[in-house]
């Protein structure tokens, strides 16, 4: 057997090094480079950018050196984590003291700043609770009556420690559905406080057996708490120690020869008995559980959150991710060389969100087989996770069908200061809701491939139909807008936004039209093209010409968006109204040198009938009928009524802003937000407080007899 001389291997290591770095060099400015050398062999998190300070991934690692040299030490070729590499002119690091530290610190930067490459989740943080006003201690002696008799409410928000709140659960039909529970067994009120105030008599509730009538002293306030507080156990999940209460003290009203007493709590009894049977409440050892099911097919994936709050299955909710498919190329893993085979294992466990480093044959730095990487379901679960856990309570176990690292669980039982366990082979009553996880994600995630696969064929019909482009269907932007007032006030103008095949709500814009003539819908129309197409126009000049609505090639020969907050003129502006409204769009676009071929007006048909619509075209072009079945004449009724939908929400709550008069209150020192809500809440809008007296405003939570006097001399 031949011997190979040790400085043999080393001078073929530095050989290839050479290589590599030259590769590098060739793509990659000197100064990245020598940022990249002088790294740290510390836990840290990374980030690269593009040469327009886009952000394109977030990362973290063990060893911030070997994990970022990685990914410019080969030849990437034309694969998307190449087209990435490519693409990098900046990077930034942050160190940090642990790979805890780095996990949670990386999916803040992925959640805060939604980077390309990485698999991003949506979160709009707002999951509903169930409230019970008031705190415990007041229940029944609090000499405020709204807060001696507590108040089941729905609730949205953040929380606070003036109320006790219950949740979060996965929709706000869990929340009612508990809601109408309670009711039935304990009958507390949901009454709103203004009402209760001046009550004088029972309401509805009270003869159908839905409240005690508290309002009018129909139950004494220790009465009223004691139900309070069941209410309370059963949503804690002590469902038997609460059956086990109630009957206690049935017997001994019994032994009393308290007979209605004993049969009120009979009935109580029966109630909650039935209710649990309906609701098909388990009696398990787990209170509060999650349930995470994941799904990847034709390149979308999937994760179904059930909720298990008290022992009860509340519910489920869906969450989409998206950059699934540049997210699994990243994560494929690496043929390094020898110096990319130094990445030991501690670097790329089975948990981290890179891709794992291998060695060139395939083994670890002890020789043995290197470990393949996670599948994409579980790198989709392990996001999720990470970045919904961020903002949400964690419950002490999670029920999911992919492995979870040990890393990222010890990471949120350090944030949350509890231990989280995962259990991946659940058995009895966790197999059964896992199961019917899954099947739920199973479902949602055909169902969204269906809806996208019409909503593409809708595009391409549009897109057909008017004669656009339709190499790039994925970038086809349509502006619309929509023109609201009631008789002539509160005049708002809407602007939607439809690209990538659905609506963005988070491009959505609305406009307040002052100095007009009340119900000129004209110059209303006249007003929001130029606000919102002044700047596109002024770009323009400023650039040449140049028609920023459409992408521009990158250094790959790929077409990209524009950065995002540059100006940009859509494929298509769509005018609800016919031949008046287009000819002032026409007349805006031609004062500002814009393309007029671009406007189209979406006259209603015959008897304002859906779907005789006809298309109204700004550059002399015939009208245009569709066809009631027209997959085109669909999208564009739907993106027309969403910007009437848009349109009309923001006048509506311009009228109750103006209606209720808030801002009276907010000039008035000492009246913050909370403040104003109660006093509002309490009177029943800002005439009911100009009309109370100083004392009936100091009945009002945190008003003081100084601050009553202000607000009366204020509203006087």
């Amino acid at each position: 057997m031949s011997m190979r001389h040790p400085a043999a291997g080393a001078l073929a290591r530095c050989r290839r090094a050479n290589l590599h770095n030259s590769a590098m060099s060739e793509s990659h400015s000197e100064e990245l480079l020598a940022q990249v050398a002088a790294l740290p062999a510390l836990p840290g998190v990374y980030r690269y950018f593009d040469a327009q300070g886009a952000l394109l991934y977030v990362g973290k690692a063990l060893h911030l050196k070997r994990r970022v040299s990685s990914y410019f030490q080969k030849n990437h070729g034309g694969t998307r984590i190449g087209h990435m590499v490519s693409k990098i002119a900046r990077l930034e690091t942050t160190v940090v003291r642990s790979e805890a530290e780095a996990l949670l610190l990386e999916n803040n930067l992925i959640k805060s700043l939604q980077p390309k490459y990485n698999i991003l989740f949506r979160d709009d943080k707002s999951y509903p609770y169930l409230k019970i006003t008031g705190l415990a201690a007041k229940d029944g002696v609090s000499e405020v009556p709204a807060q001696a008799f507590a108040r089941l409410a729905y609730y949205r928000g953040a929380v606070d420690k003036s109320h006790r709140y219950f949740g979060p659960y996965p929709s706000g039909w869990a929340v009612k559905e508990t809601i109408l529970l309670l009711q039935k067994v304990f009958r507390l009120r949901t009454c709103e406080d203004t009402v209760f105030a001046n009550r004088t008599r029972p309401c509805l509730l009270y003869q159908i057996k839905r409240c005690t009538a508290p309002c009018v002293g129909l139950i004494s306030g220790p009465a009223y708490a004691q139900d309070v507080a069941h209410a309370q156990a059963l949503l804690r999940g002590e469902t038997q120690d609460l059956l086990k209460e109630l009957e206690a003290r049935m017997m001994a009203h019994s032994e009393r020869l308290e007979f209605e007493q004993a049969a009120e709590l009979r009935n109580q009894i029966t109630a909650l008995a039935r209710v649990l049977h309906q609701q098909s409440i388990e009696t398990v050892s787990d209170k509060d559980v999650d349930i995470l099911a994941v799904k990847v097919q034709g390149g979308r994936a999937c994760v179904n959150l059930a909720m298990v709050r008290g022992g009860r299955h509340l519910g489920d909710r869906a969450y989409f991710p998206v950059h699934i498919e540049d997210a699994q190329a990243l994560f494929q893993p690496e043929a390094d060389g020898a110096e990319a085979g130094q990445g030991d294992a501690a670097d790329a466990g089975p948990g981290h969100s890179d891709s794992e480093s291998e060695g060139a044959e395939g083994l670890d730095r002890a020789g043995h087989p290197a470990l393949p990487a996670p599948a994409i379901e579980a790198r989709v679960l392990e996001a999720f996770i990470a970045q919904h856990y961020l903002g949400v309570p964690v419950p002490p176990v999670l029920v999911a069908s992919a492995p979870v690292s040990k890393a990222l669980l010890d990471a949120l039982s350090a944030q949350q200061g509890v231990r989280i366990n995962l259990v991946q082979q659940p058995r009895e009553q966790r197999r059964a809701w896992l199961e019917m996880a899954q099947k739920n994600a199973d479902l949602q995630l055909a169902r969204l491939l269906a809806e996208e696969g019409s909503q593409q064929a809708r595009t391409r019909a549009l897109a057909q139909a008017l004669d656009l482009p339709q190499d790039d269907l994925d970038s086809l932007t349509i502006e619309c807008f929509d023109i609201s007032h009631t008789a002539g006030e509160a005049t708002q103008a809407s602007c939607v936004v439809f690209h990538h095949h659905k609506m963005q709500a988070s491009e959505y814009r609305r406009f307040n039209i002052d100095g007009i003539t009340g119900g000129d819908d004209y110059a209303a129309m006249r007003q929001v093209l130029q606000r919102r197409y002044s700047k596109v126009a002024e770009a323009q000049r400023e650039a040449g010409g140049i028609d920023f609505g459409a992408a521009a090639p990158d250094a790959a020969g790929t077409a990209s968006a524009s950065p995002k907050g540059q100006a940009r003129l859509p494929d298509l502006v769509l005018v609800d109204g016919g031949v008046g409204q287009v000819a002032v769009a026409r007349e805006v676009f031609v004062q500002l040198g814009l393309d007029v071929s671009r406007i189209v007006g979406v006259e209603k048909g015959e008897g304002r009938k859906v779907g005789l619509e006809e298309l109204v075209f700004a550059d002399g072009r015939e009208k245009v009928y569709l066809g009631a079945d027209s997959a085109a004449l669909m999208l564009v009724a739907q993106i027309r009524d969403e910007a009437h939908r848009f349109a009309i929400t923001g006048m509506r709550a311009a009228r109750a802003k103006v209606r209720v008069g808030g801002g009276q209150l907010q000039e008035i020192a000492g009246i913050g937000p909370k403040k104003r809500a109660r006093l509002l809440q309490r009177f029943g809008g800002v005439r009911g407080v100009a009309a109370a007296s100083v004392e009936d405003l100091m009945t009002v939570e945190g008003i003081s007899h100084a601050l009553a006097q202000e607000v009366y001399r204020a509203l006087r």
